[in-house]
C-alpha cells in the first residue's frame, strides 16, 4: 500500500456570511465538545505499485483502487480568548486499498486503516453575529495498520506491517452559531500520514459537525428599585387650602375661605352699611346699588361663602310696622342679589329685625328717630 504525495491541496469554497455583519460573533470563552462526520480521500500511487512489481518480473494486467471512504472525529477544546482555542481529539480517517492481477498469474491486494489523536491551535475570525471563519494547524499521532494478501505467483513476505508516527495537519472552515451554546461546523482538513512501508502521503477530509459550548449563565441584570419617595409635611395639604402642612398654622381651613400665607383664613368683611333707605321707604337708592354691586363681585370670588341678609329700621313707629318694614328692606336686597347671579341657596333670610336690634349710631347728627344708623340692611358672612 502506498499513499502518494498529492499534486495540490483540497480546495474548500467558504461562502460569504449571509447574516448581518454589524454585530460581533459569539466570543464566549470556556470548554466545548463536538463531533464531525464526512468524506475522506487518499491518492494511491499506481505507478509506484506497478513499477515495484515490474522489478520483480510481474506485469500488472488490471488495477482497481478504493481511494475514498467516510471518516469521523470527536474532540474537545478550550476557548481561551475570543479568537483562539486549543483543541484535541480522536480521528478515524477510514480505510483505503487496491486489488490487481498479474502475469505470471497472481493477485495482490493491499488495505490500510488510518486513525489517530491530534492537537490543534484553532484561530477564529468573526464575520457576523452568527458566522465565523476559522483555521487550524497542529499535529497528529497516527496509527497505520496495513494488510497485504498475495495469491498465485505473487508472494507477500510481510502481510501485516504497521506504524505509528507524528506528523502535521492543517485545515480551515466556517462555523454557524444556532445559539450561544450550539453551533455547526463545516471544514476541510489535510492529514500528513506515514504508511507502514516507508512512504508518506496525505489524507484529505471534508466534514460537518456540531459543537456544544459549556458557557456560564448570563448574569441577570436586576434593576435596582427606585427609592420610594416618602411624603413629608411639605408634600401634603390636608385641608386643600393651597398651603402645605409644614406652613399651615390653621389646618382646618374650609374650602372657599380667603387664605393668608400662614394657611389661616383672612377675615372677610362685606360692608353693607352704605345700603341705607330713606325714611319710611323700602326702595334702593342709587348709592346703595353701587355698594351692592361691589358686594356681588366679592361674593362671586368666594362661591362657597354663605351669608345672612338682615334688615333694620329706626325706633320711630310701632314695633309691628317697623318689623314689616325691615323685612321688606331685606327682601329688596335679597332680590337684587339673586337677580345679579347670587344663588339663593347661599343666602339665609331675608330676615327683618325692625328696631329689635339697633345698630351703633353713625353720629350723623340726626335725632335717634330720624337717624340713618338703623335704616339699612346688613350682610352677615357665615364661615
Amino acid at each position: 500500500m502506498k499513499l502518494a504525495n498529492p499534486s495540490g491541496l483540497l480546495a474548500l469554497a467558504i461562502l460569504a456570511a449571509l447574516a448581518s455583519s454589524n454585530a460581533a460573533a459569539y466570543d464566549d470563552t470556556g470548554w466545548y465538545v463536538g463531533g464531525n462526520y464526512g468524506w475522506t480521500a487518499a491518492t494511491i500511487d499506481d505507478e509506484r505499485i506497478i513499477s515495484s512489481l515490474a522489478e520483480r518480473g510481474f506485469t500488472v494486467n488490471t488495477l482497481d483502487e478504493f481511494d475514498t471512504d467516510n471518516g469521523y472525529k470527536v474532540f474537545a477544546g478550550w476557548q481561551f480568548s475570543p479568537n483562539f482555542a486549543l483543541e484535541g481529539g480522536y480521528v478515524d480517517l477510514g480505510s483505503y486499498g487496491y486489488f490487481l492481477d498479474t502475469t505470471p498469474p497472481g493477485t495482490l491486494s493491499g488495505d490500510i486503516d488510518l486513525r489517530g489523536i491530534y492537537l490543534d491551535l484553532v484561530g477564529r475570525m468573526p464575520i457576523s453575529e452568527r458566522f465565523s471563519l476559522f483555521a487550524r494547524i497542529g499535529a497528529i499521532y497516527a496509527e497505520a495498520d496495513t494488510r497485504f494478501v498475495g495469491t498465485g505467483a505473487v508472494n507477500v513476505l510481510d502481510p501485516n506491517p504497521s506504524t505509528e508516527e507524528v506528523n502535521y495537519k492543517f485545515g480551515a472552515g466556517m462555523e454557524y452559531a444556532f445559539t450561544r451554546a450550539l453551533s455547526m461546523r463545516i471544514e476541510a482538513e489535510r492529514y500528513r500520514i506515514d504508511d507502514a512501508i516507508g512512504n508518506t502521503g496525505d489524507i484529505d477530509m471534508l466534514s460537518a459537525g456540531l459543537v456544544y459550548r459549556f458557557l456560564p449563565p448570563i448574569a441577570a441584570v436586576i434593576p435596582r428599585e427606585a427609592p420610594v419617595a416618602r411624603e413629608t409635611c411639605a408634600d401634603l395639604d390636608d385641608d386643600g387650602d393651597g398651603i402645605d402642612n409644614c406652613r399651615d398654622r390653621c389646618p382646618d381651613s374650609m374650602a372657599g375661605q380667603a387664605i393668608g400665607p400662614d394657611g389661616c383664613p383672612v377675615p372677610l368683611t362685606i360692608d353693607l352699611r352704605g345700603v341705607n333707605f330713606d325714611f319710611d321707604r323700602d326702595t334702593l337708592r342709587p348709592d346703595a346699588i353701587v355698594i351692592l354691586d361691589e358686594a356681588v363681585a366679592i361674593l362671586g370670588r368666594y362661591p362657597d361663602l354663605r351669608f345672612e341678609l338682615a334688615g333694620h329700621t329706626d325706633e320711630c313707629g310701632s314695633d309691628g310696622y317697623n318689623q314689616d318694614l325691615s323685612q321688606r328692606r331685606a327682601r329688596v336686597v335679597y332680590d337684587y342679589m339673586a337677580n345679579a347671579g347670587i344663588n339663593s341657596s347661599r343666602m339665609t333670610g331675608p330676615n327683618g329685625y325692625g328696631e329689635s336690634r339697633p345698630l351703633e349710631s353713625l353720629g350723623d347728627g340726626f335725632p335717634a328717630c330720624k337717624s340713618e344708623t338703623n335704616r339699612r340692611t346688613e350682610l352677615n358672612v357665615q364661615n
